[in-house]
């Protein structure tokens, strides 16, 4: 599951992911929150860690700047 397309956009279920990490979440959370699947979650989470677009800490996930960025680029309604 790739996080970021061609253009260098986030990928909807990225953009998905990002939004429910408002508040840090396992990825348990993050799946009930979007409705994407628990496995799809899991590797999309592990793909933006390793992207620098989130951050993993015992088990839960939050953005990290540059995911913030590429999400409010993006989606300029997410700052509300």
């Amino acid at each position: 599951m790739a996080c970021i397309g061609s253009q260098g956009e986030l990928t909807e279920s990225a953009r998905k992911m990002l939004l429910a990490l408002e508040n840090p979440a396992s990825p348990e959370d993050v799946a009930a929150h979007t409705g994407l699947p628990l496995f799809r979650v899991r590797a999309g989470l592990r793909e933006m860690a390793e992207s620098g677009l989130a951050e993993q800490n015992n088990g839960v996930y939050s953005p990290t700047q540059r995911g913030r960025s590429l999400l409010l680029a993006q989606d300029p309604e997410a700052a509300s």
